[in-house]
């Protein structure tokens, strides 16, 4: 389930364990908080990635033993030639606390590779899996006020305001 951009040679993989070792190095290196995008794997252990995180991410995919507040999520990595440059989460339904705050996608762009039009083309190649997931007729995402950049991305993706509160804004993308 590759997608590939032939401009800037993007593709996006879904977590799997043929590159764990490039998975991990950028999970672990991944902030456990920036931007509204939470890793719970930060710092983490390459033993402990391959024993508990990769397993998780992929099981989350299938929706198999969820916490009863969590719905099932498929984290993908976005590849630039044979480098990590981003992971991009596609939740693929909303319950009521994702439906009022992080909605269906979530990303992040490691920090080296920001200002290179990967998170447009990124969240570009994720909106195309989203409409094969999701339900709901549009896509929900939720940025950060003080993230212009993400906002950004998300505009150019026709994403448009439909919210805001003091610190986030509330983006809508038809599916």
């Amino acid at each position: 389930m590759e997608k590939q951009n032939q401009n800037l040679n993007l593709k996006l993989i879904p977590a799997n364990f043929d590159d764990l070792e490039k998975e991990w190095l950028f999970v672990k290196e991944m902030p456990e908080d920036e931007n509204g995008l939470t890793n719970q794997w930060a710092g983490i252990s390459r033993e402990d990635f391959e024993k508990t995180a990769l397993p998780d991410m992929i099981r989350f995919s299938k929706g198999i033993d969820l916490p009863d507040w969590m719905v099932p999520e498929t984290f993908y990595f976005l590849w630039k030639d044979d480098e990590i440059v981003g992971q991009f989460r596609i939740r693929h339904y909303l319950n009521d606390a994702l439906r009022e705050g992080a909605g269906h996608i979530g990303y992040g762009i490691g920090r080296a590779f920001r200002g290179k039009g990967y998170g447009t083309e990124g969240l570009r190649l994720t909106l195309e899996e989203a409409r094969k997931i999701i339900p709901e007729d549009e896509i929900y995402l939720r940025v950060n006020k003080d993230n212009p950049a993400s906002l950004n991305v998300m505009l150019k993706n026709d994403g448009r305001i439909v919210g805001e509160n003091e610190e986030k804004y509330f983006v809508r993308i038809k599916k």
